[in-house]
């Protein structure tokens, strides 16, 4: 459902000419509602909004470098918290977005046990024949978070099979392994396979995105509109559909 525009935001954009603007995002945010509200957005106001998926391991190195420069930045907190020091966003511009969180997906169709606690979750990962993960090797915060809930001593015993290429959510969809760990959203988006649960929350699995707008902007003012656009009470619901857990 299309999301009007505030009289606040559409003054933010109302005078002079409205250049389009350029968001890069990790894969935690692009597969969440960011493309649908940026539709909305350009709707609403006529400027277009080009959104562009970048792995999480070289985006910080590419928000720097890359010609055109990206207008709005997506970010996990710490990387954000980082870019912030070394001068990387518009001061003022750290807003806030949501939460995603890690959840065990199973094939369409299968049974759904309770993993409400640890020690359900350790049960239900112990009877699989293969529990696909993105392999922390390649750098990816997220594999490097599920790595760390599935070293715990409760786990001891889980079949894990990191994923030579691509994600853990992905392998499950094209058949391989029995279930698989992922952030929500990034399950959801995936037809073949169905969200059992989110982990315990006690495992702290869990990802914080923060938005920006980038120092190198040439269109902050435009930028500015649209991240108060997706963070806006109006937008809570777009984003909760997907997944995430708006702020």
């Amino acid at each position: 459902m299309r999301l009007l525009i505030s009289a606040a935001l559409l003054a933010l954009v109302a005078t002079g000419a409205q250049a389009d603007i350029r968001v890069v995002a990790p894969g935690f945010v692009y597969n969440s509602a960011l493309k649908d509200l940026a539709a909305d957005f350009t709707k609403s106001t006529g400027i277009k909004v080009d959104v562009t998926e970048i792995g999480m391991n070289v985006i910080v190195g590419r928000i720097k470098t890359d010609t055109p420069a990206a207008d709005v930045i997506a970010l996990p907190a710490d990387l954000m918290n980082t870019l912030y020091l070394d001068g990387g966003i518009v001061a003022g511009s750290y807003t806030p977005l949501g939460r995603d969180e890690l959840g065990l997906a199973v094939k369409k169709g299968a049974p759904k046990p309770d993993i409400s606690t640890v020690e359900k979750l350790a049960a239900v990962l112990k009877s699989a024949q293969a529990v696909e993960v993105n392999d922390p090797k390649a750098g990816t915060m997220q594999g490097v978070i599920i790595d760390g809930i599935l070293k715990r001593p409760e786990f001891a015993g889980v079949h894990v099979v990191p994923v030579a290429k691509g994600e853990g959510a992905g392998a499950l969809a094209r058949g391989e392994g029995d279930m698989a760990i992922q952030l929500v959203p990034e399950i959801l988006n995936k037809p073949p396979i169905d969200l059992l649960a989110p982990l315990p929350v006690e495992l702290g699995g869990h990802m914080d995105a923060i938005l920006a707008v980038s120092s190198r902007s040439a269109s902050q003012k435009e930028a500015l509109a649209f991240v108060k656009f997706l963070t806006r009470a109006e937008a809570k619901a777009a984003w909760t559909a997907k997944g995430m857990k708006p702020f």
